[in-house]
């Protein structure tokens, strides 16, 4: 997907996101992997209370600052990494969170990213759960999801995004979680549980 993809609001990205392929290229000693993205949220900012930018730049959310393409990579409840793309112009700290993926290739690879899990189904399915899958953690922080500059991509293989896109308010958040920026393939079974309350994003 080219820069172009991420130049809008994340109300607009995030429902065209789904269906596309979140890739992770193969390098010496691993395999490509690849899930379909089924399951995003959209954060705006520093216009959003729930945003890690709501508050303003720090050093943690300086990812979220730069271009749109970026993929900013925070960690959380102190075990778990958590992926978004950026979107907007540089400056305006928008992202869409990316919540589940649904396994497309390298299974092997997946499986053995996450050996507690019985169910494919459940390979990707929850942001905690994709990152792990995928082998994201603090080092992808600010790779470039247009380039490829750390082996992880964002592409089309011609699956459209549904007509009717799931909507609901955001989960894991406490802060404005009743604004309605999570989307979902519906029917989807990789799409994550439902849940409300929690901390915040």
């Amino acid at each position: 997907m080219g820069r172009q993809f991420y130049s809008g609001d994340p109300l607009d990205v995030a429902p065209q996101l789904l269906n596309k392929l979140l890739v992770r290229r193969a390098s010496a000693g691993t395999s490509r992997r690849a899930v379909r993205i089924v399951e995003v949220e959209a954060y705006r900012g520093e216009d959003d209370p729930a945003s890690h930018a709501a508050r303003g730049p720090t050093a943690r959310n300086r990812t979220m600052y730069g271009n749109g393409g970026l993929l900013y990579v925070y960690f959380t409840y102190g075990m778990h990494w958590c992926a978004n793309a950026v979107c907007g112009p540089r400056g305006s700290p928008r992202a869409i969170l990316l919540r589940a993926g649904a396994p497309v290739s390298g299974l092997p690879a997946l499986r053995a990213a996450r050996p507690t899990v019985h169910r494919d189904r459940d390979l990707a399915r929850g942001p905690a759960c994709l990152c792990r899958a995928l082998g994201v953690d603090g080092e992808d922080d600010g790779a470039d999801l247009v380039r490829g500059d750390r082996r992880l991509v964002v592409v089309d293989d011609g699956v459209p995004p549904p007509v009717w896109p799931g909507r609901s308010g955001r989960v894991g958040i406490r802060r404005a979680a009743d604004r309605p920026w999570r989307f979902w393939v519906p029917g989807d079974p990789h799409v994550s549980s439902i849940r409300t309350g929690g901390g915040r994003r």
